[in-house]
């Protein structure tokens, strides 16, 4: 699914332009990663949490030249922990339901 999938399913439903509901539905992405860079978490009750975590630094080595290592520095990335009824819905899945 599509930003622009997420907007037609929310206009056909709720009976507002595609138009409004695409800036509606930037506005949210963007108060998301704002509030992420921000150092804040967001929870969703009954989706998911989106946590900021810190990786550890490492050293990395390219699998075609094993002698050859780098270190990565650690770094910050965000983390997504699905809520309850996420994890139940997607639970009742089977491997062969999966639509890339």
């Amino acid at each position: 699914m599509t930003k622009r999938d997420l907007a037609v399913r929310v206009a056909r439903k709720t009976k507002v332009r595609q138009q409004d509901v695409l800036q509606i539905v930037q506005l949210c992405l963007d108060t998301l990663t704002d509030e992420l860079a921000a150092g804040r978490s967001i929870e969703f009750r009954n989706f998911g949490v989106f946590q900021l975590t810190v990786r550890k630094p490492r050293i990395g080595r390219n699998p075609n030249a094993p002698q050859n290592t780098v270190q990565i520095p650690e770094r910050v990335t965000v983390k997504f922990k699905p809520g309850k009824k996420m994890k139940e819905k997607v639970s009742r899945l089977k491997p062969s339901d999966i639509v890339d």
